[in-house]
């Protein structure tokens, strides 16, 4: 059974998160192995890609790929976005409420530190691979994160 086969069968079956994860998905495993692979077949050849390594570390902004020694990683979309900020912003600190106003754009008040706790925390375990990977985020204890090499 060929791929577009596959695809013809199982997106039907697939609702509307599903389908953007598999998207997410294929377009992460595709930029590991051929960086050029999307930019090449489905967009225009004079867009500049965000790109940035810090060690083992790869973050491309446009198609919000992450990877670690060559290995995707896959995260959630306010994962993704919380690292994105720290990572824009290297050894600045961020308190929760920055973190809640830029990420979430929301009022702080709704929601506890515990959220952005959990969200750093899942992060961290995705991005701690190995145990030759450093930590690439910091805590500033009482005030929020900053992202550090």
């Amino acid at each position: 059974m060929s791929g577009e086969q596959i695809g013809k069968e199982l997106i039907p079956f697939l609702n509307k998160v599903q389908k953007k994860e598999l998207i997410q998905f294929l377009k992460s495993y595709s930029a590991i192995i051929n960086h050029n692979f999307f930019k090449r077949d489905f967009e225009p050849t004079d867009i500049d890609l965000t790109e940035m390594y810090f060690g083992k570390l790869y973050i491309c902004l446009e198609y919000r790929l992450v990877s670690v020694s060559g290995q995707p990683i896959n995260l959630t979309a306010k994962e993704f976005d919380i690292l994105a900020l720290l990572i824009m912003h290297p050894k600045r600190v961020f308190t929760y409420e920055m973190i809640m106003e830029l990420v979430w754009n929301e009022d702080y008040t709704f929601y506890s530190r515990k959220a952005i706790n959990n969200h750093i925390s899942n992060l961290r375990k995705k991005l701690n691979i190995a145990p030759d990977i450093p930590d690439y985020i910091k805590s500033v204890y009482g005030v929020g994160y900053k992202f550090e090499v």
